[in-house]
């Protein structure tokens, strides 16, 4: 079989794959990958994933994701928007947010959707010194690890006290419902930043 057709065979596969797994995740972190993060807290907790290497790996995929991305911005400034000119008005809302908020720009800016990917860049245009983004970086990026992988493993505690008699079919039913409603509260976040 290809791809797994129930949770149990995807997490099976995880566990067979485990540094496969952890470099995906990796990979994932850099960009923010909200829901992958929630998923593989979910993953953990069934034992498919160690959680606190899970922690340091969604820690350091964060962190050099956005350190690349402010790099990016010092060095390119907004160049690389004209490519991309939807991206325009985004990035320099973030711009004037971070000059005048920086500190809870930069440790609550991995949560909204449409932010995420962009801020780093933004920061890079900003006028922030670079020890001052590495410090508060460094400590967001651990934030938004341990808060998004836990509540993939505390809904993991969920489901399967919820539902421990239950078919799979209903466990990934409460996944799709969990990491959709996740995705939701992340897109409302965003629009209230875009209305600043």
């Amino acid at each position: 079989m290809l791809f797994p057709a129930d949770l149990t065979s995807f997490l099976d596969l995880i566990r067979q794959h485990g540094d496969a797994a952890y470099s995906f995740v990796f990979a994932y972190a850099s960009s923010h990958s909200l829901l992958l993060a929630l998923f593989s807290g979910y993953a953990a907790h069934a034992g498919a994933l160690s959680l606190g290497k899970l922690i340091a790996v969604t820690w350091f995929g964060s962190f050099t994701g956005d350190v690349i991305r402010f790099w990016i911005g010092r060095r390119y400034g907004a160049r690389p928007l004209d490519r991309f000119p939807r991206f325009e008005k985004p990035v320099q809302t973030v711009i004037r947010l971070a000059d005048r908020h920086y500190v809870w720009m930069i440790l609550f800016h991995r949560f909204p959707h449409g932010v995420r990917g962009l801020a780093g860049f933004a920061y890079g245009m900003s006028r922030l010194p670079w020890s001052t983004f590495l410090a508060l970086n460094f400590v967001a990026a651990g934030f938004w690890s341990v808060a998004v992988v836990s509540a993939g493993y505390a809904f993991g505690q969920f489901s399967e006290a919820s539902i421990n008699n239950a078919s799979s079919g209903l466990g990934i039913v409460m996944l799709v419902a969990f990491l959709g409603l996740s995705w939701l509260l992340s897109r409302k976040l965003e629009r209230i930043i875009e209305r600043y």
